[in-house]
């Protein structure tokens, strides 16, 4: 990424250059996923958090066509009004963003990819897009994979949505040489749910082992994969099954019957959940975003420990 597209936050490229911890966060929770104003009393949050956790937050957006790491707070009032109506940029958009001077909001997978960009290895977010239901007809699967495939960055999520063929998720990763650490867990998270009912490959306890093995991947296996690392939502904050699995079947429905595919899908498919259980949802995804980016923060200072 050239340097003139690339705008680095004062705060965030002190604590770079001097080798302490960053975690880089993504904007399109903010300008996509929660409405206002939750959505920019949880950017603030969850910056909080990382600093409370002795970490520098790096909140990323792109603003006048240039990738910032790193937004001031009226950046991010700035993304987060829906008057602006940013647009949401996966990596695959990040050219013509860049080119043609507009605001977005960046994805897993443009997030992940500035972060690289800028030096930053661990990433807190929600959860992971991934092989969608039918892809062997639709092909649609989600550019998350495909960037943590060669971007060697941790993100740390609850695991992927229950829209999604979970099991191709997987296969998925593992074809792409992607480590999957479970974290305290013996189980593949579902986002709104601890459990997905399928196994993680390894499991690690606490941040000092999951840095351990974020170290070793990166220093001794060849290539530039990228490692996921997930964590169970809250269990006082994980949603009812009964309830997840109604507003499962009528959220899918709604997307099939309004015919949305692509990039459209976790929006909607996120305010059919919020609208549906009344906030439950809501308050669901936030508290598990505030759990992600809590042991991001613990993982990227015991990574800056070991350097």
């Amino acid at each position: 990424m050239a340097q003139s597209q690339l705008r680095v936050g004062e705060e965030v490229a002190g604590a770079l250059a001097e080798g302490r911890a960053v975690v880089a966060l993504e904007s399109t929770l903010l300008s996509h996923g929660l409405p206002a104003p939750a959505n920019l009393a949880a950017g603030r949050e969850l910056e909080r958090i990382v600093r409370e956790r002795g970490a520098v937050p790096a909140t990323i957006a792109v603003l006048d066509g240039a990738a910032v790491v790193g937004l001031t707070d009226a950046e991010l009032q700035r993304v987060c009004d829906p008057a602006n109506k940013l647009v949401k940029l996966s990596r695959r958009d990040l050219g013509p963003a860049f080119a043609l001077g507009v605001d977005g909001a960046t994805t897993v997978a443009s997030t992940a990819a500035i972060a690289d960009a800028a030096g930053i290895g661990v990433f807190g977010t929600g959860g992971l897009g991934g092989v969608h239901r039918g892809a062997r007809d639709t092909w649609d699967v989600s550019a998350d994979l495909a960037v943590l495939a060669e971007t060697p960055v941790t993100v740390v999520c609850s695991g992927v949505k229950s829209i999604l063929d979970v099991p191709a998720t997987l296969e998925l990763l593992e074809t792409s040489s992607v480590p999957v650490l479970g974290y305290g867990t013996d189980r593949f998270p579902g986002f709104y749910l601890r459990d997905s009912g399928l196994d993680v490959p390894w499991r690690v306890d606490g941040a000092e082992q999951a840095a351990a093995v974020v170290a070793a991947h990166r220093s001794q296996v060849p290539g530039r994969a990228g490692v996921l690392l997930v964590n169970p939502i809250p269990v006082e904050h994980e949603m009812d099954l009964d309830l997840h699995d109604r507003l499962l079947a009528s959220g899918l429905a709604k997307l099939e019957r309004e015919d949305v595919r692509g990039k459209d899908v976790t929006p909607v498919l996120l305010e059919h959940f919020h609208t549906a259980s009344e906030g439950v949802s809501l308050t669901a995804n936030v508290e598990l975003v505030k759990s992600n980016v809590r042991v991001a923060a613990e993982v990227a200072v015991a990574l800056a420990g070991r350097a």
